[in-house]
């Protein structure tokens, strides 16, 4: 009996804990009940909420977004350089005895933006911002050089000298490709006519960067109707293309006046341009030229027209180059030579003002300049570095169509003498990110020797800088007179970053 209520006893204490687990646990199922309730109304509002976003975004995309392919693509480049320039001249008051002018410390910087969008399948825009100053001003750092040297701004310069850090529209181009599905095209707007061929060697890139011939460096607005062909005469293997194009350098405007628009008209010929071989001829009249152009600044024009007296057209400028450029194995070289020619009114052109103030008449006679211009790069094999060499020469009366040089003070190509250059390029290694990602410095020299004045003038005749009698006579004019500039030198930095 003592042995069955013991037994009893040992149950009863056993039962206890056991039903206040049970109801523990019970306690804690109806808790994470309401907790998974709770998430599930929490993930029911998050849906909802998710759902509200995705309507937004839908109704955007079909109303902003709704033609993907119509947006932008976009690219650019970003330079700061560092120029060194000296000048040796004669000026008015030492016309025996140079002087030396120099700007020991000239940094700039450059940023141009790249966007191009297809509005039909054959039709396409592309375009180019640019900002382009000097640190420190909001301005052109002067050389008194005259408005074509760089100073002060016009329309064939624009957006290629240093001025304030504004955009500028620099290029700006429509293209109607396969017309009627044939191998011709035409291109309107801001054309693409500054560092041509054979610039892309210098500075860095890897194609062609323009249409025209680096003779021909002015920004200026036209249009083109070009013809791409894969055999030239039905011969086998001679692809290129040949387009006729029109620009306009003046626009005379409205009014009682008898001053005409200048115009460009010609040629531009893709001989032959297959792999690294490239043959290119470019031949155009720029008709009824201006002895001075718009200029955007007040007191500037001011002074231009005190010194020439009204503007006025006198005559036409005939211009031909061809170029020759190929690589063999890592040496890139070219071969460039250029003809120009004026074909003066009865205002003339290349005048004798002393002349003309004694009673001579204006020269009416057409005047032929020449130039040529040849160099290489070499890529060193297995490195990242790359040297090069130019040569150009210009005669007494050649005339150089490059206001919109890349020279910063005096354009290399418009020269009346002998100009040379060295130049070494290091590209930075690193993986490239963006499409077109790269990078590199780039350090050069270049030496001007001049024999006469007035590089990229048409109005004043040339006068031989080692002639004494001519020196004299530049003198007469006091400082309205050309520089008389007998040699320079330039020494330039730059880090360029493409993306």
């Amino acid at each position: 009996m003592k042995k069955a209520l013991g037994i009893l006893v040992l149950v009863g204490l056993l039962a206890l804990p056991v039903s206040g687990l049970t109801a523990t646990l019970e306690e804690r199922i109806e808790a994470l009940n309401r907790q998974t309730m709770e998430l599930k109304q929490q993930l029911e509002q998050m849906r909802q909420q998710q759902a509200q976003q995705e309507e937004v975004i839908a109704e955007i995309d079909e109303t902003i977004y709704e033609d993907r392919s119509s947006r932008f693509q976009w690219s650019g480049d970003f330079r700061t350089r560092y120029d060194y320039y000296s000048r040796d001249r004669y000026t008015a008051a030492t016309p025996n005895n140079t002087v030396t002018e120099k700007n020991d410390t000239l940094f700039t910087n450059r940023l141009r933006l790249n966007m191009s969008v297809s509005a039909l399948e054959n039709v396409d825009f592309v375009g180019r911002l640019t900002m382009y100053k000097a640190w420190g001003m909001q301005n052109t750092p002067s050389d008194n050089a005259g408005f074509f040297g760089g100073y002060p701004a016009i329309d064939g310069n624009s957006s290629r000298t240093p001025a304030d850090d504004k955009l500028l529209v620099d290029r700006a181009i429509v293209n109607w490709n396969n017309i009627g599905g044939s191998n011709f095209w035409l291109s309107m707007g801001r054309r693409p006519t500054t560092d041509g061929p054979p610039s892309q060697l210098r500075l860095n890139n890897p194609s062609r960067m323009a249409t025209p011939v680096s003779y021909m460096d002015w920004p200026f607005d036209g249009a083109t109707l070009g013809y791409a062909y894969d055999s030239l005469f039905g011969l086998v293997d001679l692809p290129g293309r040949i387009r006729f194009c029109y620009g306009r350098g003046y626009e005379a405007g409205l009014g009682e006046n008898t001053l005409n628009d200048t115009d460009f008209a010609g040629i531009s010929w893709d001989i032959y341009n297959k792999n690294n071989r490239f043959v290119y001829l470019q031949s155009y009249v720029a008709m009824e030229v201006f002895n001075y152009p718009d200029i955007a600044d007040a007191n500037a024009l001011a002074m231009i027209q005190g010194m020439m007296g009204p503007r006025q057209n006198i005559g036409d400028i005939y211009h031909t180059s061809l170029l020759y450029m190929d690589k063999i194995q890592n040496f890139n070289y070219f071969i460039n030579g250029a003809w120009s020619r004026t074909d003066p009114n009865s205002k003339g052109m290349f005048n004798d003002p002393i002349a003309m103030m004694m009673g001579g008449a204006p020269n009416t006679d057409s005047e032929n300049g020449y130039s040529i211009y040849v160099g290489g790069r070499f890529d060193i094999p297995k490195s990242n570095f790359k040297v090069g060499a130019e040569y150009n020469y210009g005669s007494e009366y050649w005339i150089g169509m490059s206001p919109g040089h890349d020279d910063m003070y005096a354009s290399k190509l418009a020269t009346r003498g002998h100009v040379y250059e060295i130049y070494g390029i290091y590209d930075l290694p690193g993986k490239a990110i963006a499409n077109l990602g790269a990078a590199s410095f780039r350090v050069g020299y270049q030496h001007y020797r001049y024999n006469y004045t007035g590089s990229l003038d048409w109005n004043m005749k040339p006068y031989e800088i080692d002639s004494a009698a001519d020196r004299s006579m530049v003198a007469m004019f006091g400082n309205m007179g050309p520089l008389m500039v007998e040699s320079a030198d330039q020494v330039y930095v730059s880090f360029d970053v493409k993306f």
